[in-house]
């Protein structure tokens, strides 16, 4: 009797190689939200260039504070979407071919990696830390973070590889 072997290429050449990415990111955002929380009080800010300031502030929301005034419900929510969505990628990763596919790869990986470094700091926290805040003269983009940072990058790259993947394929 044989054991049904999941589709995708053997483990050791599938896009699992790329979860260490995964793990850095989490480890990184986290270790920045620690320093941030641990040398700054609330609304403390640094100016850093002209159009940079670090700020420690908090999040109960999702992107742009979305809900962040919701009675606290949103919290589980956005643990189990975060949770949900980051299965699914690491699954999707599973399947893909790390040499042959890397740019979909890394991008699968550093959106997870955000997705779970924000879910840990509503899973332990109830919140999650935001610290970097670009402006322009008197406009301000909402404060991010590590995992932010790595869920827009991730996002850019995903949106390459369609383009060019878009670009390769016969009309």
């Amino acid at each position: 009797m044989s054991v049904a072997r999941p589709p995708g290429p053997p483990l050791a050449a599938s896009g699992w190689r790329w979860l260490p990415l995964t793990a850095a990111v989490i480890g990184a955002d986290q270790l920045v939200k620690a320093w941030v929380v641990h040398h700054f009080g609330l609304f403390e800010r640094v100016h850093v260039l002209p159009v940079l300031d670090l700020i420690l502030t908090y999040n109960t929301g999702a992107a742009f504070s979305f809900l962040a005034g919701a009675a606290g419900w949103q919290r589980w929510v956005f643990i189990g979407l975060a949770l949900a969505v980051s299965v699914v990628l690491i699954a999707w990763l599973r399947r893909l071919h790390a040499a042959r596919e890397r740019l979909l790869a890394a991008a699968l990986a550093l959106i997870a990696g955000g997705a779970l470094g924000n879910m840990l700091d509503r899973l332990l926290h109830g919140r999650v830390v935001d610290f970097v805040h670009v402006h322009w003269q008197q406009h301000y983009f909402p404060a991010f973070n590590v995992a932010d940072s790595a869920i827009t990058v991730g996002a850019a790259l995903l949106l390459l590889d369609a383009w060019r993947e878009s670009r390769h394929r016969p009309s």
